[in-house]
């Protein structure tokens, strides 16, 4: 795996089970078997170790999430794929997930990277629009159709991962219905 991403794997582990502020040099350095040295060939500070994790966990989020997506489905299908594969991705990487819903607005992150949209958000905006302008999905403001169908999705996700109830594959389906039905006409 190496030692740089060694290093960017013991940071996740060590934020999301103790949070940032509690994440020290020393500790970082313990997880991932590397001297002070190792780590200072690869990150300067805190800060950049932090943003290059953010980045690397959104490119793998994407990569993930658009892994066989076809922009030739129909609307309603394109809707469906992409959340499904975000809804695997939650499945799958939950540390990932948290540590980006948790440290999006931080100031840690450089405000260019957290500001610039990632390739599925872009193509679920494309798609709501194209769908707005096919009389499909319910005209509103676009942030809003992402958020509402994000927000659904990743509440029923916590939802499980908090042991508040099981989720099968029939109630992953069920949520992405629910999702299509927040936002068509």
């Amino acid at each position: 795996m190496g030692k740089r991403n060694d290093i960017l794997q013991a940071t996740l582990d060590l934020i999301t089970e103790e949070g940032l502020q509690s994440v020290t040099f020393a500790k970082i350095f313990k997880r991932a078997n590397v001297g002070s040295s190792t780590f200072y060939h690869y990150f300067e500070n805190k800060e950049q170790l932090v943003n290059e994790l953010y980045h690397n966990i959104r490119i793998h989020k994407s990569e993930f999430i658009m892994n066989g997506y076809n922009p030739g489905l129909t609307i309603y299908e394109r809707v469906k794929s992409i959340l499904k594969n975000s809804a695997n991705y939650s499945l799958q990487y939950p540390k990932e997930v948290e540590f980006t819903e948790n440290y999006c607005s931080s100031p840690y992150i450089s405000e260019i990277l957290r500001n610039t949209p990632d390739p599925p958000t872009l193509e679920i905006i494309s798609i709501i629009e194209e769908g707005q302008r096919q009389g499909i999905i319910r005209e509103m403001n676009i942030t809003l159709c992402c958020q509402l169908i994000s927000g659904i999705l990743s509440a029923v996700i916590k939802g499980y991962l908090n042991g508040k109830y099981p989720l099968n594959e029939h109630q992953i389906q069920q949520t992405i219905e629910s999702c299509w039905l927040a936002i068509k006409v």
